[in-house]
């Protein structure tokens, strides 16, 4: 009987060192913050192009707000993948961020087309549109895309 419970103590002792292993992978791995969407990175230069365009406004540099309009308009978007899982979280919100995505697509190309005719004032008013549009997506969603994809509030 001695021989048989000194190889099965073995045995089970080898299991929780395995299963502790196991324990102290998934425990790092869940630790990890989750590596950043594209979608990052397409907002990060929506921003940095928003102000580009703020600060060419106040210069009246209108060759450069018709530049950036476009890359506003036509912004990036997260590879086929990521899109469908988002689009997926989204569910039958995917409408209403589409149409907010059109929205700020429309109102940058008018800015745009205003800023070629170095009209100063309905630059103003199509970036004012603009903003409308990213502020009205981002209080409808992003809170909850955070705590969804990152799981942070």
């Amino acid at each position: 009987m001695n021989c048989i419970i000194k190889p099965l103590s073995m045995l089970a002792g080898a299991l929780l060192v395995a299963l502790a292993g196991v324990a102290v992978i998934l425990d790092a791995r869940a630790a990890e913050p989750e590596k950043p969407m594209a979608l990052q990175g397409v907002m990060k230069k929506l921003g940095q192009d928003m102000q580009a365009v703020t600060g060419a406004i106040s210069k009246e540099e209108w060759a450069l707000v018709a530049e950036l309009a476009p890359q506003i308009a036509r912004h990036t978007e997260p590879p086929p993948a990521e899109k469908m899982r988002i689009l997926t979280w989204l569910g039958s919100d995917a409408g209403r961020f589409r149409a907010l995505d059109g929205h700020v697509h429309d109102s940058a190309t008018i800015m745009g087309e205003a800023a070629t005719r170095s009209d100063g004032q309905e630059v103003i008013a199509a970036f004012s549109k603009v903003q409308q549009g990213c502020l009205s997506c981002h209080q409808s969603f992003r809170e909850r895309f955070v705590k969804h994809f990152y799981g942070r509030d």
